[in-house]
């Protein structure tokens, strides 16, 4: 008889579960990857239950943190929003627009809007139009200051102003988000008031004349153009709000390079509504003089008067204009306030005491703001007018954009700052009751 085959004995069970295990191990990693997992360090913990989890939570998250931003950017809005609506209220509330019959911009974009270049037969004060072949007169003023009225065309100046006023700290505060270090919100608040209320804008803007209007959009403009530049990067925007800003005041075109090395990405978005804006300008001089490249300036009366018989930009006028500027005080009188400041400008550092504080460290844009503030600074020194009637300076507005940016680099809040805020905000409120609402500033 054969004998018997031997039976195989069975594999247990456990020992088949060990090499099936070993096999899909080696297939598919597992082992390594549990290893990484698991050898994660205990700060990571919120990363390693996300590998863990597997399940998209991670993009949640991120869903999560960007709605969260948007929600902290909304508040900051609402917040911006609040104050810069009281802003214009007080504005409105202590300011008399004593020149707003020198409507200047006001009329010639009636007349653009009429399919004319210019006005046909204008009131006697406005002494400053410039006639053309066509019988028409228009003015000196840039394309772009023209275009900045239309949209407020039905509006009193009186109104217009304040609206400046209130978008100009609604930007500054935004603006403060990103230039002040310290993250304090009342000097964030301070800080976005500074530049309309304890400065010389209060009186000028309020006088609510073409020329002082083009001055405050000059400001409103450069201050949006610093905020979707350096704290919420949008170039296109950025760049609309710079064309606002040269548009009326052309001498900020200088400072187009700044912005362009702030900018850091997407440079020739930036340019796009500038370049726009630039050729319609071009366009609307050759339709008026037969060139692109005239403005008006030099055919103007006041190029007759002495300070302008040099050129309307020369080196003989930095004497006379930094002097009003930098140095000139006040006068004394005998009823109060007891001091009385000249209608053709004083020092600007008197007008408002607050720019001491320029000379501290400056923070993280002090090198471009000085570049931009003694580029500037220079073709004010070198023009032939510093404005006429104003106080202090009014062309130094287009100075104040950058300035802020230097005092939000400065430290915190203190009490110094505190004391030079209100001594400012003093000046610049007696300054207006003396300019708008008395007669006793006079020639």
């Amino acid at each position: 008889m054969a004998a018997k085959k031997m039976k195989k004995p069975k594999m247990p069970a456990s020992e088949l579960f060990r090499r099936v295990k070993s096999i899909v191990e080696k297939g598919t990693g597992i082992k390594k990857r549990v290893k990484k997992i698991e050898g994660l360090p205990r700060s990571a913990g919120a990363q390693r239950q996300r590998v863990e989890r597997g399940d998209g939570s991670e993009a949640r998250d991120g869903r999560a943190g960007a709605s969260e931003a948007a929600m902290k950017r909304l508040k900051l809005w609402h917040k911006a929003a609040g104050i810069g609506l009281v802003a214009a209220f007080v504005f409105y509330l202590t300011t008399k627009p004593t020149m707003a019959h020198f409507d200047y911009t006001h009329r010639l974009a009636l007349a653009l809007l009429d399919g004319r270049l210019g006005l046909e037969d204008p009131p006697s004060w406005l002494n400053e139009l410039i006639p053309l072949e066509s019988g028409y007169y228009t003015g000196a003023y840039c394309f772009g200051a023209i275009l900045s009225v239309m949209a407020f065309i039905f509006l009193s100046p009186h109104l217009l102003t304040a609206l400046i006023a209130g978008a100009c700290v609604f930007l500054f505060f935004l603006l403060g988000s990103g230039a002040e270090e310290s993250g304090s919100t009342p000097r964030r608040m301070m800080l976005a008031l500074f530049p309309v209320f304890a400065t010389w804008t209060w009186t000028d803007l309020g006088f609510g004349g073409a020329w002082q209007i083009t001055e405050g959009f000059a400001m409103l403009g450069q201050a949006g153009a610093l905020y979707f530049t350096l704290v919420r990067p949008m170039p296109i925007t950025a760049g609309a709000f710079f064309a606002l800003a040269f548009g009326n005041r052309s001498e900020l075109l200088l400072l187009l390079p700044i912005y362009l090395l702030l900018t850091k990405q997407h440079r020739l978005h930036f340019l796009i509504f500038p370049v726009v804006l630039g050729l319609f300008t071009a366009e609307y001089n050759f339709a008026r003089f037969h060139t692109p490249f005239e403005f008006g300036y030099g055919r103007l009366k006041a190029m007759g008067e002495p300070m302008c018989q040099h050129g309307l930009f020369a080196a003989f006028d930095i004497p006379y204009n930094a002097y009003h500027m930098l140095f000139e005080g006040f006068s004394p009188i005998n009823f109060f306030p007891f001091i009385k400041p000249s209608p053709w400008g004083c020092s600007i550092f008197l007008a408002s005491p607050f720019l001491f504080l320029l000379f501290r460290e400056g923070g993280k844009y002090r090198k471009a703001a000085w570049t931009a503030i003694g580029l500037l600074t220079a073709v004010l020194l070198l023009h032939c007018n510093q404005g006429g009637w104003q106080f202090s300076s009014r062309y130094a507005m287009a100075l104040l954009p950058w300035m802020f940016l230097v005092l939000a680099g400065n430290g915190r809040l203190s009490v110094t700052e505190i004391a030079l805020f209100a001594v400012s905000v003093a000046v610049n409120g007696v300054a207006t009751w003396l300019f708008l609402w008395t007669d006793q500033i006079h020639v």
